[in-house]
């Protein structure tokens, strides 16, 4: 399947630079698999599309302040963004610009070493414990907000727009942004309504904003993201498929860790590089809330996949003449705010 099929065109105006404030108050496209109808509303008003009967899943992955700007060994200025652990005081880094091999870098009272020179993954020891570089992170670290969110907000006020409310894990790198719209009210409101919640952990790594860039789709490296399912909560999720009720995930991350799950080996923790896309059929996911995501993603062929066959009788062709890519279309007329800071839509 070509790449070329996973495209279209956004005007830049449309990519949202901040949250909805309140969180809620963000718009919902709402896309009827059955049906094949699109409807709009506040996010708010999902409380009205759920019910006793629906199972929501929250990624209760927490993201970190993982970027800073270190000094070389020259003097001069070099940005950092760390991650994830490797090996205990081995982490995997980004840094601009580039690290040679031996190379050190100092932050505060701190000196870190460049272990490698592979331009794929570049790895540097410390003498921090990870408890110890988080508190370091914490403390002097820059949210890492993604590139094409440019703003001047003070680092104290992004720190709570780019994480959802729930978060509770730290480890992530990028947040799981279908979570943003959620408040506690309303979070609230639907255990009101008897919706069951179940939280799970995926932390998200920075290639999920990596384009695929080879021509075959099947040709493109997805990244790999660490993922925990406690026994209990999976057992809970199974059962609740086989009594027939419907599984909500709150995010590609979050169905990305529920579609790795295997009846046989309930409890799981590791790393998920699962690629999803057309043709795909999904065991666990019966919704899916989601942001708009970018051309050429591997988000963008997951949405895909969730609107096509086996799921629905339309076989895949490409994504303007899907039903998510004619979603698309209409989001753009309208006006919606795409990406992490974007509004959601919700695919029943």
């Amino acid at each position: 399947m070509k790449s070329s099929l996973f495209d279209y065109n956004l005007p830049k105006a449309l990519i949202a630079q901040k949250p909805a404030s309140p969180r809620d108050a963000s718009r919902l496209l709402v896309i009827n698999r059955k049906t094949k109808t699109i409807s709009h509303h506040k996010f708010s008003d999902i409380a009205n599309f759920m019910g006793e009967n629906d199972i929501l899943v929250f990624n209760k992955t927490k993201v970190f302040p993982a970027r800073i700007i270190a000094r070389k060994e020259t003097g001069g200025k070099i940005e950092v963004l760390f991650l994830e652990e490797i090996r205990p005081k081995i982490w995997q880094v980004l840094t601009k610009p580039g690290l040679k091999k031996g190379h050190k870098i100092f932050f505060k009272d701190q000196e870190f070493t460049c272990l490698n020179q592979d331009s794929n993954q570049t790895l540097i020891k410390t003498k921090l414990k990870k408890d110890e570089l988080f508190y370091l992170l914490q403390k002097f670290g820059k949210t890492p907000l993604p590139p094409y969110i440019k703003t001047n907000q003070k680092e104290s006020l992004l720190r709570k727009q780019y994480q959802t409310v729930y978060a509770q894990k730290t480890g992530s790198v990028a947040a799981p942004t279908a979570g943003f719209h959620f408040t506690k009210r309303l979070i609230r409101k639907l255990k009101n309504n008897g919706v069951k919640i179940e939280f799970v952990t995926l932390h998200v790594g920075l290639g999920t904003f990596a384009p695929i860039k080879s021509e075959n789709l099947e040709d493109h490296k997805i990244h790999s993201e660490y993922f925990e399912i406690k026994k209990e909560v999976a057992e809970r999720l199974f059962e609740a498929k086989k009594d027939g009720k419907r599984i909500i995930a709150v995010g590609t991350t979050m169905t990305r860790a529920i579609e790795s799950l295997d009846e046989a080996c309930p409890e799981i923790s590791g790393k998920t590089n699962l690629f999803i896309y057309p043709p795909f059929k999904f065991k666990m996911t019966d919704a899916l809330i989601t942001n708009f995501h970018l051309p050429h993603s591997t988000l963008l062929a997951l949405v895909s996949a969730f609107v096509s066959y086996p799921q629905t009788k339309e076989k895949f062709k490409d994504f303007s003449s899907s039903l998510i890519g004619k979603a698309y279309q209409e989001a753009i007329k309208r006006g919606y705010r795409f990406y992490s800071f974007g509004d959601a839509c919700f695919i029943i």
